[in-house]
């Protein structure tokens, strides 16, 4: 005679041992706030003890939920979107959750009918809530806040201009550039020029607005000729970083918008002759891998992009986890702090 087949321990039989109720297990499972170190304690030792592994079915079930999360995301074919995306997709699997991913094809234009109809057909198939992962540009914004009212599932933004009452994580831009800027002056640089990103992107105005606050708080000059603009990409830094060296040839030293145009800044003035980084010392923004091995190798602001994923999931999450009515939880803005990685690029040479 077969043995009989185990029986799946169950949430339930969980609480139930450890004296709490489902929903606090389900917080300890999602590691989520709002559960005393004690309590967190016994559940994981029940759950240790009990052998309980979640089943997906059963939570869904329970929470009377899809558990599926909806992303909508725009400029894969930049490097900071697609490791936002890497980090939302692998926090929502550690926690329990599968991704509904659309991608809007033109962002940069917005189309508002095809982006409403791609929100609809998430909430067809029954997100529990949204991240909207698309870079503010233009107005897309505001157009999102007015359909807010439309859409009864949490929203969290990702990379937006702050306001009281919306869930937004993003990257503190303006610390990011205040410590590439300074670094540049402690270094004794005093004409620092600037490469801006596309400046219909909310982090391309925060990043040129903070280069022109700081150094003016320095007691130094902004003029229009300091800076050019490009669209993130190297293509575009290369005409750019040409202009900005016509247009402002006593620079020396410029903070770029990003890695990729900082290449670009890197290989123009290699080819006029200028001696990195005595005749110019650049400074980036992004940190990506490869910026450690350009020539020179690149003096950066490091953003997590990976980890701006992860705490937009975590965050849409702890919505999920408290009833509209609980007090427990208020949608804030989460700050994530840049850091500055010093090369060879920025550091000034002995006379």
């Amino acid at each position: 005679m077969a043995a009989a087949r185990k029986k799946r321990v169950t949430i339930k039989q969980v609480a139930e041992e450890a004296d709490v109720s489902i929903q606090t297990v389900s917080r300890v499972l999602n590691d989520m706030p709002h559960v005393a170190p004690d309590t967190r304690d016994r559940v994981h030792q029940v759950i240790e003890r009990l052998q309980y592994r979640p089943s997906a079915l059963a939570r869904s079930l329970i929470n009377q939920r899809s558990m599926m999360l909806g992303v909508i995301t725009a400029g894969l074919t930049y490097i900071g979107p697609s490791h936002t995306l890497d980090g939302i997709a692998s926090k929502a699997e550690a926690m329990g959750y599968s991704v509904l991913l659309n991608e809007l094809p033109r962002f940069n234009t917005f189309d508002f009918r095809e982006t409403k109809a791609i929100l609809h057909g998430m909430l067809a198939r029954q997100v529990d809530g949204v991240i909207w992962a698309v870079p503010e540009v233009g107005n897309n914004r505001n157009w999102v806040l007015e359909q807010l009212p439309n859409f009864h599932v949490p929203f969290v933004f990702l990379t937006m201009n702050p306001q009281p009452g919306l869930p937004v994580v993003a990257v503190d831009n303006r610390t990011g550039t205040r410590l590439a800027v300074e670094h540049l002056l402690q270094q004794g640089f005093r004409r620092i020029g600037h490469l801006a990103g596309p400046l219909v992107w909310w982090e391309a105005r925060e990043r040129k607005a903070a280069w022109a606050e700081t150094l003016q708080a320095a007691g130094l000059p902004v003029e229009e000729r300091m800076w050019a603009e490009g669209n993130w990409s190297s293509r575009s830094g290369e005409p750019a970083a040409g202009r900005l060296l016509d247009q402002y040839p006593e620079m020396d030293a410029i903070f770029v918008a990003n890695d990729q145009m900082a290449l670009s800044m890197l290989s123009v003035a290699r080819t006029r002759g200028l001696a990195l980084p005595r005749d110019l010392a650049v400074v980036g923004f992004d940190g990506i891998p490869e910026s450690a091995y350009f020539s020179p190798p690149l003096t950066t602001v490091f953003q997590d992009l990976h980890q701006l994923g992860c705490r937009a999931v975590q965050q849409l999450i702890a919505m999920l986890e408290d009833s509209p009515e609980s007090d427990e939880f208020e949608p804030a803005t989460v700050w994530l702090e840049p850091e500055l990685i010093v090369r060879e690029s920025s550091i000034r040479l002995a006379s």
